[in-house]
């Protein structure tokens, strides 16, 4: 069979296309933002710590905001969310660019944009859908899983690129703007899909995934594996503008992305199925974050042995091939430990630990390129990953394992709910990954990231 069968079955599914085009079109940016963002305040104000510090700290506000724009999403529709929301974070984008266009003081450019917090996760969106149109078929899901993390890697391939080349060759600003722009196209498109948006539903008394056995060291897992992501794309910036080549960034990033989307795609169009796919997800995601951690030294040692960019694209290139394995088998994880009728919920709490990581990372990278050197930038993303493996191997002891598949996963055990049509509940089928609707928590959907 040919490894792009899977996904030929899979968009052969009514609207698969169209909300999927709408989704690409509004996720591009999003690998757009942190690079312009940094790109443009570096520019302006000539201190990539300055805008290290700016970027961690709007993905440290959608980390707080996420949730509660999941919530909405949850209770009141993707289509009733996902514009409005974005038209907030469109002003907070605008505000920024004005900021450091025309010299506003330092903390304007702070809460310029933290207010793009609002940004609704276009990705988290798509996941609920191919949960809800593929609640009864895991082996599909795991192929649409598959498609979704190597749509992430392509978008943040092709983002990196696009912003640097406008920034570079335009002026500072060309990558925010262009970048807003997308964004709000995107997620009208994606709107405009309503045939396959997820139902609303009822409440549910289910506790929280962030209670549920295996949980926690798998959550703070993310949070590690976030921190690689955004000390390497600050370091990296850095390192190609230390060489006096500051617009190769973007591809040299590029290249990174690159192999975590083949290697996703080629994950994708492994069959796993039920049971088989849950097991073998519990012991491969130690040894993927262990893969990550090994390769990542590959472009700590391209930079302090021979300074070369050429070769530390074609490092970032090979390490990045354990990015998209170890996302995959990490949401897989997710929806296996997270309770019955929670499953957005406990996908929103990993999105938020990654971007809490990538906060934490971007801070960090840019400390040591403002403190040290961009050659010892590298070793944030190595010491990252590192404490990454070393929670995932704590969290896959046999112990944690058994509580686990103890909790009633949520894709292991779906549960029928009922349906919301005209403010009335009616029979659904089983509505696995089918976003719950709990108003006393605000994570009850797919958070925000940029």
């Amino acid at each position: 069979m040919s490894p792009l069968t899977p996904y030929r079955r899979l968009f052969a599914r009514p609207g698969t296309r169209a909300f999927t085009l709408g989704n690409l079109v509004a996720r591009l940016p999003m690998g757009m933002f942190s690079v312009s963002a940094v790109i443009m305040i570096a520019s302006a104000r000539g201190s990539y710590a300055l805008a290290g510090a700016v970027t961690a700290t709007g993905l440290a506000a959608t980390a707080v905001v996420a949730p509660w724009t999941a919530r909405l999403v949850d209770r009141h529709g993707q289509a009733r969310v996902a514009v409005p929301a974005t038209a907030v974070a469109l002003l907070g984008g605008i505000g920024l660019v004005l900021c450091v266009r025309f010299g506003a003081p330092d903390w304007t450019l702070f809460a310029g944009y933290a207010a793009t917090a609002t940004t609704p996760n276009t990705g988290g969106m798509s996941r609920a859908r191919w949960a809800h149109l593929l609640r009864d078929d895991p082996a599909a899901l795991h192929t649409a899983n598959s498609f979704e993390q190597a749509a992430d890697e392509l978008c943040f391939m092709l983002g990196p690129v696009l912003a640097a080349l406008l920034s570079g060759t335009l002026f500072p600003e060309a990558g925010m703007l262009a970048g807003s722009v997308l964004l709000m196209t995107g997620v009208l498109l994606f709107a405009a899909q309503r045939s396959t948006e997820p139902p609303l539903r009822p409440r549910t008394a289910s506790r929280s995934p962030v209670r549920a056995p295996g949980m926690p060291p798998l959550l703070l897992a993310f949070l590690a594996t976030g921190a690689v992501f955004g000390a390497m794309e600050v370091v990296t910036i850095a390192f190609a503008d230390a060489r006096g080549n500051r617009s190769a960034a973007g591809a040299v990033l590029a290249l990174q992305a690159a192999g975590s989307c083949v290697a996703g795609l080629l994950y994708g169009s492994v069959r796993q199925n039920g049971t088989d796919a849950q097991s073998l997800a519990e012991r491969r995601f130690p040894r993927c974050v262990a893969a990550m951690a090994v390769l990542l030294t590959l472009p700590l040692l391209a930079v302090v042995l021979t300074g070369s960019l050429s070769l530390l694209a074609g490092a970032l290139l090979v390490a990045g091939m354990a990015t998209a394995p170890t996302m995959v088998t990490g949401m897989t994880l997710v929806q296996r430990r997270t309770p019955e009728g929670r499953l957005n919920e406990g996908m929103t709490l990993a999105v938020t630990g990654l971007l809490g990581g990538i906060a934490a990372g971007s801070a960090a990278g840019g400390w040591m390129v403002e403190h040290v050197s961009p050659e010892a930038g590298y070793g944030v993303p190595v010491l990252a990953a590192t404490v990454a493996f070393a929670v995932a191997a704590l969290g896959a002891r046999p112990g944690a394992v058994r509580r686990s598949r103890g909790a009633g996963a949520g894709l292991a055990l779906p549960e029928r709910e009922p349906r919301i049509e005209h403010g009335n509940p009616v029979a659904d089928t089983p509505a696995v990954g089918a976003p719950s609707s709990d108003p006393s928590n605000p994570c009850a959907n797919s958070g925000a990231a940029h």
